[in-house]
C-alpha cells in the first residue's frame, strides 16, 4: 500500500524528487535493512511515485547468522518487491581481511568508508543493471546536487548532527550520478522516526545500531582469529623508553587514547603510536597528540580533483570539527595536509575528508603525522 507522508515533508529538496529522471526510468533499488532510516527512505519514494524495490545485503558475519525479516517486514508494509543480495564472499576478502590486517599493521582501520563504495553500493548498482533500474538508493543521511553538465556533487545533510557525508567520501560519479538520499534533506532523526510512525512502518522504534556489522560488540575475536599477534599483550612505553606497563594487545587502543592504559604516573599520559614492530604502545603528555601535518595515502576524489596545492576545510575523523588546512597532491594517489592550526591526534588508518562549504571533495586514509 502506498504510504501517505505528513505536510511537513513537503520541502523543496524532497519535492525534487518528483521530478522525472532524463530518460524516464523511475525504477530504484533501495538498500533496505530493516532499520529505520533505509525504510523511511523507501517510503519517501515510493509517496512520490517512484517504483522501488528493496534489496538486503547477506554479509560474512562472525558470530551467528543475519535475520532479514525486519527488512522484509518493511517491504510487505510497503507492497514493493524484495530480494536478498548474497554478498559474503566479496564482503569477507574486501572488507573483513583488510579490517583485521589494519589492526595488525598498528592502524585504527574504519572500514565503513571502504565497504560503501566497493560493496554496498557497488551490489545495489549490479542489482540495479539486473533489473534494468537506472536509479539507486539508500538510507544515508547526506545530499546530492546535480548540476547542469549532469556531474553529481556531494553535500552534508541538512541535519549536520545526523550528517553522514564523511562516510561516503569514496564514492565516485559512477555511484554518486544514480544515487538518491531521500533524508538528506530532512531536519532531524526525530522527524525520520515521526514518518516512520506515520508510515505505520515495522521498527519505527527501533534503536540505531552503533556496532560492526558482522561482529556482536567485540572484534577482538576475529581478531585472534586472523591475525593472533594483534592481541598480544606488551610493554607501554614512555617517550624515553622507560616500561610504564602491560597493554592488553595493539588492538584495543588507538592515538589519542587514555582510558584503559591502567598505568601509574604524575601526569595524564595518552596514546601518542602504536608501535606493532616491538609490540608496544607510545604514549605521552597531551600536548605531543597535537599535529601541524598528515601524510595521506589511497586518495580519492567525488568530482574532478582540484588544481594542487588547494584549500580546504578538513575533518581528520568522523565528527571532529572542520579545520582550515592546504592539500598538496602526490604521485600514487597520495597528498601532503598541512593544517592552519595543529590538530589533535590523527590517527594512521582513519579518514581525512576534504570539504568547499557544504560539499565533499574528497579524502584519503591517514598513514603518519607531524608536529609543527
Amino acid at each position: 500500500m502506498t504510504p501517505s507522508a505528513p505536510d511537513n515533508t513537503q520541502s523543496a529538496g524532497l519535492s525534487a524528487l518528483c521530478a522525472p529522471p532524463p530518460d524516464g526510468n523511475r525504477r530504484v533499488i533501495v538498500g533496505l535493512s530493516g532499520g529505520v532510516d533505509s525504510s523511511v527512505a523507501a517510503a519517501l519514494l515510493l509517496e512520490r511515485g517512484w517504483e522501488v524495490i528493496g534489496a538486503a545485503l547477506r554479509l560474512w558475519h562472525a558470530t551467528a547468522a543475519p535475520s532479514f525479516d525486519d527488512a522484509a517486514a518493511v517491504a510487505a508494509a510497503l507492497g514493493i518487491p524484495f530480494r536478498v543480495l548474497d554478498v559474503r564472499e566479496q564482503f569477507y576478502h574486501t572488507v573483513v581481511v583488510p579490517f583485521a590486517a589494519e589492526y595488525a599493521r598498528g592502524r585504527t582501520p574504519n572500514p565503513c568508508v571502504f565497504c560503501n563504495p566497493g560493496l554496498k553500493f557497488a551490489a545495489l548498482l549490479s542489482e540495479a543493471e539486473r533489473r534494468d533500474a537506472a536509479w539507486i538508493a539508500s538510507g544515508h543521511y547526506a545530499r546530492i546536487i546535480r548540476a547542469a553538465d549532469g556531474t553529481a556533487h556531494l553535500h552534508r545533510a541538512r541535519s549536520l548532527r545526523q550528517d553522514q557525508a564523511y562516510m561516503l567520501y569514496r564514492l565516485t560519479q559512477r555511484h554518486l550520478r544514480r544515487l538518491l538520499l531521500p533524508l538528506g534533506e530532512l531536519p532531524d532523526k526525530a522527524t525520520v522516526r515521526q514518518l516512520a510512525r506515520r508510515f505505520r512502518l515495522p521498527g519505527a522504534a527501533r534503536r540505531d545500531s552503533q556496532d560492526l556489522c558482522f561482529v556482536n560488540g567485540d572484534y577482538r575475536p576475529l581478531l585472534r582469529q586472523l591475525h593472533p599477534q594483534s592481541v598480544r599483550p606488551g610493554p607501554i612505553l614512555d617517550e624515553d623508553g622507560h616500561v610504564l606497563g602491560t597493554h592488553r594487545g595493539l588492538s584495543a587502543y588507538t592515538v589519542g587514547q587514555r582510558s584503559g592504559l591502567r598505568i601509574s604516573a604524575p601526569q595524564r599520559l595518552y596514546v601518542l603510536r602504536l608501535l606493532p614492530e616491538q609490540n608496544a604502545l607510545l604514549v605521552g603528555p597531551a600536548e605531543r597528540l597535537w599535529q601541524r601535518q598528515c601524510s595521506l595515502e589511497s586518495v580519492t576524489f567525488t568530482v574532478a580533483p582540484p588544481e594542487s596545492p588547494f584549500r580546504a576545510q578538513t575533518r581528520v575523523r568522523y565528527h571532529a570539527p572542520l579545520a582550515p588546512s592546504t592539500v598538496r597532491l602526490l604521485p600514487e594517489a597520495r597528498a601532503e595536509v598541512t593544517f592552519d592550526e595543529p590538530q589533535r591526534g590523527p590517527a594512521p588508518g582513519q579518514s581525512l575528508v576534504w570539504y568547499r562549504g557544504d560539499e565533499v571533495l574528497g579524502g584519503g586514509v591517514i598513514t603518519a603525522s607531524r608536529a609543527a
